[in-house]
């Protein structure tokens, strides 16, 4: 079945629609991984967006069970070049067209992604729809511009757990209260491994009752959307600041940074895919890096006296890396639990528990 993707800017490509057919809207974007796709679809970071990978062949390992970053498809569509009906792997329990009918989350393919991914380089992310249903070209692209983009929209609230639960429990290990605001799976898992106890809160639980909980720790997750939507929980960091060590990923870190009183900005078309060059700052040491976020830290805004800059983006010259000058609490911009991606930032979670130790 033909599939048509209109962009707000009038752009328009024709594919062929695999997965669930209808119409999708949301922000287009990109994301370079060469494998890693059920964890990209899985990932709550991506809630409101319509991913793109720009590696040709999708799909030829099939799906399964293990490779999930959340309980569902967060993804509002999947773009490909070409899509494989019939994967091939040991751990394969289906194919990738079944997995996102079984969702109900469309997909296209057919589509020259290399050209899609060049014009959203040049003119930036864009609101986007996909549609198997309407075939007017110029009703898609007026639909597209009604859509109501990322910028100012809480999209946490539609990925947080809606009650506190407990991941795992260690009686000899650290507590860690992890805020969800979105949180993968894979982060969850490397601190249960590293002998943590793990409680997951939804991200509107007030710095109150976390602190009530007694914990030894609080984790700030990755998440969807505009930091600046979700004032409630850069509160929470505010108040949570110096009374217990705090770490952040990806929208953690925007939360600390606001929390702190800097500014955040939305990027030209972001960072998403496992092979981002990032800097330590402090070693010199290069990382390769797994990220999936469209705004980022103004570093200008920051108090510097409270801040310093830890790590730097090597492709751009933006901020990845945060830490307090006198209390425990950092944060970075990357995923360094991986799921999809390389481990070379796994220390981070290391630091964590010596600060906590501390």
């Amino acid at each position: 079945m033909k599939a048509i993707l209109a962009l707000e800017d009038g752009k328009v490509f024709e594919g062929e629609s695999f997965g669930a057919t209808g119409e999708a809207a949301g922000e287009v974007v990109f994301n370079t991984g060469m494998s890693g796709y059920q964890e990209v679809l899985t990932d709550p970071s991506y809630s409101g967006q319509m991913v793109a990978m720009t590696y040709p062949l999708i799909g030829n390992y099939g799906v399964n069970r293990e490779d999930v970053e959340s309980d569902r498809v967060q993804v509002e569509a999947f773009i490909v070049k070409e899509v494989c009906r019939h994967p091939s792997n040991h751990r394969s329990t289906g194919s990738l067209d079944a997995y996102l009918a079984e969702n109900n989350v469309m997909g296209v393919e057919g589509i020259d992604t290399r050209a899609l991914t060049r014009h959203i380089r040049l003119a930036g992310a864009m609101k986007g729809v996909l549609s198997t249903e309407d075939p007017d070209r110029e009703s898609l692209v007026r639909k597209a511009g009604d859509f109501p983009g990322l910028v100012g929209r809480d999209l946490v609230k539609g990925v947080t757990c809606q009650e506190a639960y407990t991941w795992a429990e260690n009686g000899d290990g650290f507590r860690v209260v992890v805020i969800d605001c979105g949180v993968k799976f894979n982060i969850l898992r490397i601190l249960e491994r590293k002998g943590c106890s793990v409680r997951v809160v939804p991200a509107s639980t007030p710095a109150e009752a976390i602190l009530g909980m007694e914990p030894d720790g609080v984790f700030l997750s990755n998440g969807p959307g505009d930091p600046a939507g979700v004032p409630y929980v850069y509160g929470t960091v505010r108040e949570l600041a110096g009374k217990l060590p705090v770490f952040g990923i990806c929208l953690g870190q925007q939360m600390l940074g606001l929390a702190m009183g800097g500014r955040t900005y939305k990027l030209k078309f972001g960072h998403r895919g496992a092979n981002h060059p990032v800097k330590n700052v402090a070693t010199g040491r290069i990382e390769i890096t797994t990220q999936n976020h469209g705004f980022c830290v103004d570093m200008d805004s920051l108090p510097a006296d409270e801040l310093e800059v830890t790590h730097i983006n090597l492709n751009d010259n933006t901020c990845e890396g945060l830490s307090h000058r006198e209390y425990p609490l950092f944060s970075v911009q990357y995923h360094p639990e991986a799921g999809p991606g390389p481990h070379d930032s796994e220390y981070l979670f290391d630091r964590f528990i010596e600060q906590m130790k501390k």
